[in-house]
């Protein structure tokens, strides 16, 4: 018997026992990954509607056990334990749960989600495997389960587009990359002006806290940049580097160096995509190693791109 008959035959043995139900979503695949495994946006979608949920523990990877529980809208509690046994990112995850209201039968399943790119769009699919027929049965009268499940997936599509207002990023498992992307609503003339005039780098360039003097900004090829960062201390940070490529309004390329760590240099590739008024802003960092971008991250990076994103945003909001 072959691996495909086997499957079938396999998909022919659970089908009077499992649900399986699917939505499509307008956003990239990466960005529907990104909503599910991160607990800080699972809980704004997870559950039917009037559900709330805290999550206790969610350690996404095989083996890694996710501990929730989900508050219904009359007041009662609804405690869930899982352990993830497989994660294929941004493809699939699959978990077994085991933990529920004591000795109910509902509270033993295994989970499959599949995450399918189409384009700019991606499929979601979700099946679900009980014990026995009876078991999927009760869920399905007792719990409403096919319509909960279709709720928590309309909660999951109102809730990407926030996400998607937000700048995002994404960490390649095999090479030393960070993509960053942000879509603002303006024209990429501005945008691209934005990152290449020095009078406009102070208002939106590093978190709100510091502020930021061009000290250098020759934006040509060869070209070299210095940028100096005050902390409400006095305490300073020097950047600087080198413009590599510049193609007005379309990408620009520079290295980026931290003074206090000298020798760790970045090469961040800028591109702008224009579509209906709107510029899609791609950031791909290219660092020397894993452990370099690994470095970065735990060291705040994210959380200060997003802060300058969001200044960004403002300023072209006001530009335009």
């Amino acid at each position: 018997m072959d691996a495909s008959t086997t499957a079938t035959s396999t998909a022919m043995d659970t089908q009077d026992r499992e649900i399986v139900i699917s939505r499509v979503f307008d956003v990239p695949r990466e960005l529907v990954w990104k909503a599910w495994t991160d607990p800080a946006h699972v809980i704004h979608w997870w559950g039917p509607n009037g559900f709330t949920t805290t999550i206790h523990e969610m350690d996404v990877r095989p083996g890694g056990r996710w501990r929730h529980t989900m508050h219904g809208p009359d007041g009662t509690d609804y405690p869930n334990e899982s352990v993830f046994t497989e994660v294929v990112k941004p493809e699939r995850i699959v978990f077994s749960h085991s933990g529920g209201a004591k000795g109910d039968p509902a509270a033993q399943f295994a989970s499959t989600w599949t995450f399918e790119s189409l384009g700019k769009k991606t499929r979601l699919t979700v099946r679900m495997v009980f014990p026995s027929a009876a078991v999927r049965e009760m869920v399905v009268s007792k719990y409403r389960a096919i319509e909960g499940g279709h709720q928590t997936l309309a909660r999951l599509a109102d809730y990407l587009p926030t996400l998607e207002s937000k700048a995002t990023f994404v960490a390649d498992a095999n090479a030393p990359t960070i993509v960053m992307t942000h879509t603002f609503n303006a024209p990429r003339r501005l945008v691209f002006e934005a990152y290449t005039n020095p009078t406009h780098i102070p208002q939106w360039w590093g978190p709100r806290r510091l502020t930021t003097t061009v000290e250098k900004m020759d934006v040509r090829p060869e070209g070299e940049w210095r940028f100096v960062q005050r902390a409400p201390d006095g305490k300073e940070f020097g950047f600087h580097g080198t413009y590599r490529e510049i193609v007005p309004p379309e990408r620009l390329v520079a290295t980026f160096e931290f003074e206090g760590m000298p020798g760790h240099v970045v090469v961040d590739t800028v591109t702008l995509e224009e579509q209906d008024g709107k510029t899609k802003l791609t950031v791909t960092s290219l660092f020397q190693s894993v452990e370099d971008r690994d470095g970065m991250l735990e060291s705040g990076m994210e959380s200060g791109a997003s802060e300058s994103m969001e200044r960004l945003a403002e300023l072209l909001g006001a530009a335009s």
